[in-house]
């Protein structure tokens, strides 16, 4: 087995795969406060609460887009399988020929979630990370990592509209029934999820421009499900991206 751990700003997510099957996955909120061994309790209780032999793991890999507990995890995945864990990052094979500015600016998530679409998707591909910002980027038809756009997430976007006005209330993320609403939890609605949903569009209409092909739109992160099925293009929602793309570098780094 393999254990895989994404760790995002707002959300770790756990995962132990054997071979191409995902297993098991968990998810925990990311606490920059947290010690090594908390995190290591953390995760031998996961582990043992679903029957997983700790003792059984071949490796560990981690991703990460939060410096400053990045050592914590990999040393606690240690602690916890007694496996000296690989953390993605400079030196690391990936699979991705990156065809951006300066690739050292690629973050590793996008990176893992490039190598994730890779192995189970043909390009041309826009990728589309729903997480705490949103992401999107392209993968051009000989699959290089070309470059993509970011903005600020949904619920970033929402708290802050809703924190930063005097009348505006906080909202659940619900898409409305209709884009224009008839009252204000309505009205934010319709400008937060369809507003989302809407530069997802036309996001992808431009790469697609600039690639000059016709590409397959792949979703991920923990709002893809609340946004992706308010966009007109067809896009494929798949939560695995992460998982499946920390199993083939591991794979890649295995000797």
């Amino acid at each position: 087995m393999l254990l895989c751990i994404d760790i995002g700003n707002t959300h770790i997510v756990l995962g132990v795969m054997e071979g191409e099957r995902i297993l098991r996955t968990s998810r925990i909120a990311t606490d920059r406060n947290k010690t090594k061994d908390e995190y290591a309790l953390l995760l031998k209780g996961i582990l043992d609460l679903h029957d997983m032999d700790s003792g059984a793991f071949k490796g560990a890999i981690v991703s990460s887009v939060v410096p400053d507990i990045t050592a914590y995890l990999a040393a606690a995945a240690e602690t916890v399988t007694g496996k000296k864990a690989l953390i993605v990052g400079k030196g690391v094979k990936t699979g991705v020929n990156i065809l951006i500015d300066n690739p050292a600016e690629a973050g590793s998530d996008l990176v893992v979630a490039a190598a994730g679409a890779l192995s189970k998707y043909e390009p041309p591909m826009i990728l589309v990370d729903l997480g705490t910002a949103t992401t999107i980027f392209a993968i051009d038809r000989n699959g290089s990592f070309r470059g993509g756009a970011i903005t600020a997430g949904v619920k970033l976007g929402l708290n802050a509209l809703s924190g930063g006005t005097s009348q505006l209330p906080f909202i659940r993320l619900d898409a409305p029934k209709k884009a224009i609403g008839t009252n204000t939890v309505d009205s934010m609605q319709s400008g937060v999820v369809l507003g989302a949903a809407s530069m997802i569009d036309g996001m992808v209409e431009r790469f697609e421009a600039e690639l000059g092909d016709r590409c397959t739109i792949i979703a991920t992160g923990g709002l893809a499900p609340v946004i992706i099925p308010n966009c007109r293009r067809e896009m494929i929602v798949d939560d695995d991206l992460i998982l499946r793309g920390l199993n083939r570098i591991w794979e890649k780094n295995a000797k």
